[in-house]
């Protein structure tokens, strides 16, 4: 029997795509469950925007399984006897203050076996079979050292002194279950950590500057650490004027918004016309600039304005979308000619204009 060909829109194939065209916006605050990645240039450019993971419909999918779980595993504690509260939409959000926070899985009242009156934090994890092995193996602190400082910052924020991690591996349905003692030490300097982090106005140095390097190889950030060093993205976090506060806000050195001058959360995804460009986000030398609205980089050895985008004046957008070739002089001059003209697009031998 002759096999039907397969359309390249096949079932599987419009599902995955489906998932992977969800918006996505990213979180207000810097979340305890990335708090103790090893990176700290990670963690800054993850939490100003200025590097932003995308992922294909199927690990979304992934994504959705995992948390699906969660409610099966809240009913199988339950049914030996586990007392366990705010969970799935009903999960305690814990604000540490300096832009840092997160989400619990659960809070264990009693009846845990062993220690049936003590109160538990709870953290449920999914894994494939490899890294079950290993955690079954190593245990969470050392196999699975994000996941240990989560429950420690979580410990912490709730003041309960017990976490119950619960992993389920996803090839076989098999279980591990840990309980996880309340380090103070590392918890508080987890923590001063993460809001130093959130609040630096300089961008932490990379864990490796070899781009071979096993932990950076397969990173979001692998390019602009060792390739571009230019962020894709026009927002408020990447913007020059932009400023987080320890108070847990963000504020605008251009333009007063919202309560005093800070920024609504809202608003800082997409910010405004005024964007000028971090200089710790491009590859440019920085230069004095007249104004204060504005900075100056050189680019290809000529002094390119980065502000509100005119005939004269480069926009963030410009810039990412031009690159070196804002240093053209044929740019220039199509910008000066044609009043409005934006860089859109370059392509070799030609200049996308509009």
């Amino acid at each position: 029997m002759v096999k039907i060909p397969e359309s390249n829109h096949t079932i599987a194939n419009l599902i995955d795509e489906h998932h992977a065209s969800q918006p996505d916006e990213p979180r207000l605050h810097l979340g305890g469950s990335i708090a103790g990645h090893p990176c700290e240039r990670w963690l800054w450019l993850s939490f100003r925007w200025a590097v932003r993971e995308t992922f294909p419909g199927r690990i979304r999918r992934l994504f959705r399984r995992g948390h699906n779980e969660e409610s099966w595993i809240v009913d199988d504690l339950r049914a030996i006897g586990i007392e366990i509260h705010q969970t799935g939409d009903s999960q305690k959000f814990i604000n540490f203050g300096n832009h840092i926070g997160g989400s619990v899985d659960g809070i264990i009242e009693r009846g845990v076996p062993g220690a049936k009156k003590s109160r538990h934090i709870a953290e449920f994890k999914t894994h494939a079979r490899k890294s079950f092995d290993d955690v079954t193996k190593k245990g969470v602190k050392d196999s699975k050292p994000l996941h240990y400082t989560q429950m420690q910052l979580y410990m912490l924020g709730t003041k309960i002194d017990r976490a119950l991690y619960v992993a389920v591996c996803k090839d076989d349905d098999r279980l591990y279950i840990e309980r996880i003692k309340y380090d103070k030490d590392h918890a508080e300097k987890s923590l001063a950590r993460a809001k130093r982090i959130a609040t630096s106005e300089r961008i932490p140095p990379p864990l490796s500057t070899d781009a071979s390097w096993y932990q950076c190889k397969f990173c979001a950030a692998h390019s602009f650490c060792h390739t571009k060093q230019l962020t894709q993205h026009v927002n408020c976090r990447t913007c020059a004027h932009g400023t987080p506060e320890k108070d847990g806000t963000w504020s605008c050195a251009r333009w007063a918004r919202g309560e005093g001058n800070k920024i609504p959360g809202d608003f800082q995804i997409t910010g405004c016309d005024s964007h000028v460009l971090h200089p710790d986000m491009v590859p440019w030398p920085i230069k004095d600039s007249n104004d204060p609205h504005e900075a100056v980089y050189e680019i290809n050895g000529k002094d390119i304005r980065n502000g509100e985008g005119d005939a004269y004046v480069y926009s963030s957008r410009e810039i990412i979308a031009g690159g070196e070739a804002c240093g053209d002089e044929l740019v220039a001059e199509v910008k000066k000619t044609f009043f409005g003209a934006n860089i859109v697009e370059v392509r070799e031998n030609t200049n996308g204009m509009d």
